[in-house]
């Protein structure tokens, strides 16, 4: 397969939670290589797709390939939290579908000099969006250790990153830690044989964490949802992909604050008329990948999508 395609994640799924009809507005807040977006601009023939991705590759690559489909698209460089403004300028007050797949295409990973990935020797980068100043570099050369130790606990999750964060600290007082092999080869020096022995690779928690710090991924996904929620038309819904227990737990707790009924006097029978809930969640449990698809696209193993639908405005 082109290492340009990124293979979309929950396809089906996605696509029919969204309810797509022939003359929708839609919004893909992270378009990345189009694998979702070329088959909404095919289904809304009359409609429009508005799309928005931090990567200029990725835009340029999407352009080429939706052009093929259909000339009814509009694409932005941006972070997806920005949408808003971005729309708006453009007169768009609302939308009939949002879709986000939050996380790192295919094509990113794959590509050695974009830094993200651990199965590639590589400069330490890690941005989306390679104009922007802050890099893994600078993260890991620069943070101290406290905030190292901060970052690698809360976006990667990581029991071990008092030790993670030391290492890095004491290892970059002899040299810079230029590559992402050095960064793998410090934090495996640090780690318990045990730890080392679970499957999966010991550096993929950290390296999650400084992309995320990098890219700001986890305030982008907390306002983006907001807004994206609050962008909805009447019957309008939003997908969103999620890969992994943090994103998965922000998605879930958005959700459900915005689809809770609203507070009433405990003293007073329920207010059981949904005409006073503005919105309703069509995933009560989130939605996986099939055994087929996990063994056709290992990296989608993790995944889980939820909808949300708007009923009144």
């Amino acid at each position: 397969m082109d290492s340009n395609y990124h293979v979309p994640v929950l396809f089906k799924p996605a696509i029919e939670g969204l309810n797509l009809k022939d003359d929708s507005i839609v919004l893909d807040l992270t378009l990345g290589r189009a694998g979702h977006s070329s088959i909404i601009l095919s289904i809304i023939k009359k409609g429009h797709l508005y799309a928005i991705d931090k990567d200029e590759t990725a835009l340029d690559f999407s352009r080429e390939r939706l052009s093929k489909i259909g000339s009814n698209f509009t694409l932005f460089q941006g972070n997806f939290s920005e949408f808003t403004d971005i729309l708006r300028k453009n007169n768009v007050e609302g939308a009939d579908a949002i879709l986000l797949d939050i996380g790192v295409s295919s094509p990113q990973f794959d590509n050695p000099e974009r830094g993200f990935s651990y199965r590639f020797d590589s400069k330490l980068d890690m941005r989306m969006n390679a104009n922007q100043k802050l890099d893994a570099y600078y993260v890991v050369n620069n943070y101290s250790e406290e905030q190292l130790k901060k970052m690698i606990y809360e976006y990667g999750e990581d029991q071990s990153a008092n030790k993670i964060a030391r290492a890095i600290v004491k290892a970059r007082e002899i040299k810079p830690i230029e590559t992402t092999f050095e960064l793998v080869d410090v934090i495996k020096s640090c780690l318990p044989y045990f730890i080392l022995n679970k499957p999966g690779h010991p550096a993929k928690q950290t390296f999650q964490a400084i992309r995320y710090e990098v890219n700001q991924e986890i305030e982008e996904l907390k306002i983006g949802l907001v807004k994206a929620i609050e962008f909805l038309n009447v019957g309008g819904r939003l997908a969103i992909i999620t890969f992994n227990s943090l994103e998965d737990k922000i998605a879930k707790n958005i959700i459900k604050d915005f689809t809770k009924a609203p507070a009433t006097n405990r003293h007073l029978p329920p207010v059981l008329d949904e005409k006073v809930i503005e919105y309703i969640n069509i995933t009560r449990k989130p939605i996986a990948p099939s055994d087929k698809e996990i063994i056709d696209n290992p990296r989608s193993k993790s995944a889980k999508l939820r909808i949300i639908e708007r009923t009144i405005k």
